[in-house]
């Protein structure tokens, strides 16, 4: 059956074709419209989820026998300022990637331009039966990077997978979604219902520090008991961020009074944490062993002013000493809300939060989870994330925005000695935040700074133009404006400067995006 162009009846939503798939004419129209239109927009005109269709009548999809396709996304070239160089590209490093002054990269900026934030998406929808209803939802860009890309020539990068999902709804207001989608512990703006997640509007991919958020492998349930109060329950795939920062010497160690030389090892030698990637992974990374998945519990009302959540988050880090395995729990609570200001959501409010122990995952800075103690168990650090933001539309073709967040860590360390062919050897620091981590030469370029981070803190600002909206879609101007403070624990120091480094960087960003076929 030759599958035909109509006006859409109901609301699907974009997703991009798999570039493989051609075996049929729906599949070959579906891929020749994806990619030359990626179409509508999620939500709003500015909103960074831009790709997810919408339930605007004259939205193009396609139906071929009971399903209807529908195809969203957005082409974009960003710019990118940075005073001081990450190596990065759209997707900023909050953490590490800030260089302090002992690198040459703090005193040289960086500019970059990119296309790999645009992204393709496609909505399938089966015909409602019995009062309920099925989708399939695809959101993919190129935002992978295997060893083979690079920027020298072709920019050759890797499609990735965004989100990947299948759902079922009652007629009662029970659903259930499984694949991969943002983690429930993603603020939404209304309910519990994948694709209305309330995602800064940054053209930063990696959004704000203090938003909380994973895009993660799941299964979830979710109860509708009406429009003002939904119950969800989500399963989700887990990863542990391994703090393992200590001040043991890598390098041989001479016994004192003798020619003997020693290798001290930090850990015991029969301790595991994590493994290289195997089938299906990149054995240059590498990969915790989780005992248990990531639990969340979420409740969200919506009582006709704002919008409101609270949830719990419940965790499990796991080690193996000499064959016996060793498991510490973790979680958190977390909370936000969106308070309409003004008529017709021209200023919105939003706060949210998460605190807890083993948390930092669910950060934009990811903080560690876990660090290893001297006897090599797992101890989960305390920490506090979160953000608070403001948008603004004065008129429907502009929106703009700022949003201040920060994520702070507790300090998780232990003091130790080890012992080696009847010798002594330190105090060394273990876990995060030891005040024997040297720190001296952050100040001086090519120094010694083995500085971890205690907090990360931003604020960006930035604004979304609609400047043209008509038969063509709309064509869209975005520039933002970000500064991240990133603050050491104070450590040890053997030359002048401060105890506890900090490092800062201003980021600048143009976004030029087209979404096609929707106005």
């Amino acid at each position: 059956m030759t599958p035909t162009l109509l006006p859409m009846r109901t609301a699907p939503t974009p997703t991009d074709p798999d570039r493989r798939c051609c075996g049929s004419v729906a599949a070959a129209v579906a891929l020749m419209l994806a990619a030359a239109a990626p179409a509508a927009f999620a939500q709003s005109s500015q909103d960074s989820q831009a790709g997810a269709p919408t339930t605007d009548p004259n939205s193009p999809v396609i139906h071929a026998g009971p399903v209807s396709l529908l195809f969203g996304g957005f082409s974009e070239l960003a710019v990118i300022y940075r005073d001081k160089t990450e190596t990065a590209d759209v997707a900023s490093n909050m953490n590490t990637g800030i260089p302090f002054p002992s690198s040459q990269l703090s005193d040289v900026s960086e500019f970059r331009e990119t296309a790999r934030q645009s992204r393709f998406s496609m909505l399938a929808e089966g015909d409602p039966y019995a009062g309920a209803k099925a989708d399939m939802y695809f959101e993919t860009d190129f935002l992978g990077a295997a060893p083979t890309a690079n920027s020298q020539e072709s920019n050759s990068y890797n499609l990735r997978v965004r989100q990947f999902f299948g759902q079922f709804v009652s007629d009662s207001g029970f659903s259930l979604t499984a694949g991969q989608a943002w983690s429930l512990a993603t603020m939404y703006k209304q309910g519990l219902a994948p694709r209305s997640e309330d995602v800064p509007l940054t053209i930063d991919a990696s959004y704000v520090v203090g938003f909380n958020w994973l895009r993660n492998p799941q299964i979830r349930f979710v109860e509708e008991f009406s429009k003002q109060f939904s119950l969800g329950f989500s399963i989700e795939s887990p990863q542990t961020l391994l703090g393992t920062a200590n001040t043991v010497p890598t390098t041989a160690q001479t016994v004192p009074g003798t020619t003997t030389t020693v290798t001290l090892s930090p850990y015991p030698s029969t301790a595991i944490y994590q493994n290289a990637g195997g089938t299906g992974y990149a054995s240059t990374n590498n990969y915790s062993i989780d005992p248990a998945p990531d639990l969340i519990l979420k409740a969200a009302a919506d009582p006709g002013w704002g919008h409101y959540e609270v949830y719990g988050l419940a965790r499990w880090f796991r080690s193996n000493l000499a064959g016996v395995n060793n498991t510490v729990s973790g979680g958190g609570v977390g909370a936000g809300l969106i308070l309409p200001l003004l008529p017709s959501n021209a200023l919105n409010f939003q706060a949210s939060g998460l605190y807890g122990k083993g948390i930092g995952r669910y950060g934009v800075a990811q903080l560690p989870d876990v660090v290893v103690m001297p006897n090599g168990s797992l101890s989960t650090t305390k920490e506090i994330e979160y953000m608070l933001g403001l948008t603004y539309t004065p008129w429907s073709p502009l929106t703009a925005y700022v949003y201040a967040g920060r994520e702070a860590i507790d300090a998780n360390y232990a003091d130790a000695t080890l012992s080696a062919d009847g010798a002594t050897f330190g105090p060394y620091a273990y876990g995060y935040g030891s005040p024997l981590v040297n720190v001296s030469g952050c100040y001086t370029l090519g120094g010694k700074c083995s500085a971890q981070t205690a907090s990360d803190a931003e604020i960006t600002a930035g604004f979304w133009w609609k400047y043209y909206q008509g038969t063509l879609g709309n064509l869209q101007f975005g520039l933002q404006f970000e500064y991240v403070q990133r603050t050491a624990f104070e450590g040890k120091l053997s030359t002048t400067g401060p105890a506890a480094p900090d490092a800062n960087i201003f980021i600048t960003m143009a976004s030029f995006r087209y979404y096609p076929f929707q106005k």
